[in-house]
């Protein structure tokens, strides 16, 4: 295999009615893409099966995984994946087989449609190819570690606070890029903290998002295998009754933003996903 290319790790059970996701599916998709896409009975090793697919959950940078069915192995081998805090992809025939604790993780339900698979497929595989990308350019790999909301109320009002701490990790041999600047970018109407003190925003210069804050990187650059920790909170105005109209006591907030590292290398942009609750605590 070359060590240059992307390696995506397919685990699915097996048996020959995937025969079709996995080759047509799966493995053509990424093809495309110039990814590498197998599944360990494709692999020649010496050491047990057990121990071969959990070496390459490690070395993999994708992790595809097919749900259906809620086979214990896979379901098992994803929860190490996620220990290893893998790029995952889950798909599923069945949206009932992704189970709860799941469900906010990046998935595709593509029913009996190899078609939807494919499209739906690339993309993911397009957005994670560009977060790899960025992590071998930058030496600086970005992965959301917490994420709790809470809420405020009043007679008439709801504010939501988001509490993100997002870690900065350099896992190559190289000192990373030079960090010269932090951007968040949120929908309207969002204000961020950062030290108990507001973020300067401004218009952004993404589609889909209207607003641009900055925040003060934690460091400015990460030597190898080091890491470094930016913390912040978001805010923003859930509801608004100015009738006395009912104010819930919790708001799910969910969505994506993008987190900008401007560096002396340029410009890279790192997607997350936000899937958190905004609760009333009870004092």
């Amino acid at each position: 295999m070359d060590q240059d290319k992307i390696f995506a790790f397919v685990l699915m059970p097996f048996d020959k009615a995937f025969d079709d996701t996995y080759k047509m599916g799966i493995k053509e998709t990424a093809a495309q893409l110039d990814i590498d896409a197998e599944r360990v009975d494709e692999q020649i090793f010496q050491e047990g099966m057990l121990e071969r697919i959990y070496r390459q959950i490690e070395v993999a940078d994708i992790i595809i995984a097919d749900m259906s069915g809620q086979n214990p192995n896979v379901f098992y081998e994803v929860g190490y994946a996620h220990a290893q805090e893998k790029i995952c992809i889950l798909l599923t025939r069945d949206a009932d087989d992704i189970p709860f604790d799941l469900k906010h993780h990046r998935h595709i339900v593509y029913g009996d449609s190899i078609t939807n698979l494919r499209s739906t497929l690339t993309d993911e595989l397009v957005w994670a190819k560009k977060q790899i990308e960025n992590e071998r350019e930058s030496h600086i790999k970005v992965n959301l570690k917490r994420l709790y909301g809470s809420l405020d109320t009043s007679k008439y009002s709801a504010r939501g606070t988001v509490n993100f701490e997002i870690d900065l990790l350099n896992e190559s041999n190289k000192t990373s890029a030079e960090i010269e600047a932090v951007y968040f970018y949120t929908t309207k109407k969002w204000a961020l903290m950062q030290d108990e003190k507001e973020c300067p925003s401004t218009e952004s210069d993404i589609t889909d998002f209207e607003l641009r804050h900055f925040l003060t990187p934690p460091i400015r650059k990460l030597h190898k295998n080091s890491w470094a920790q930016l913390k912040f909170k978001s805010s923003k105005l859930l509801a608004f009754s100015p009738k006395g109209e009912e104010i819930k006591d919790s708001y799910k907030v969910a969505g994506r933003s993008i987190v900008r590292l401007v560096t002396s290398e340029g410009n890279f942009d790192y997607e997350i996903s936000i899937d958190t609750t905004c609760d009333e605590f009870p004092f």
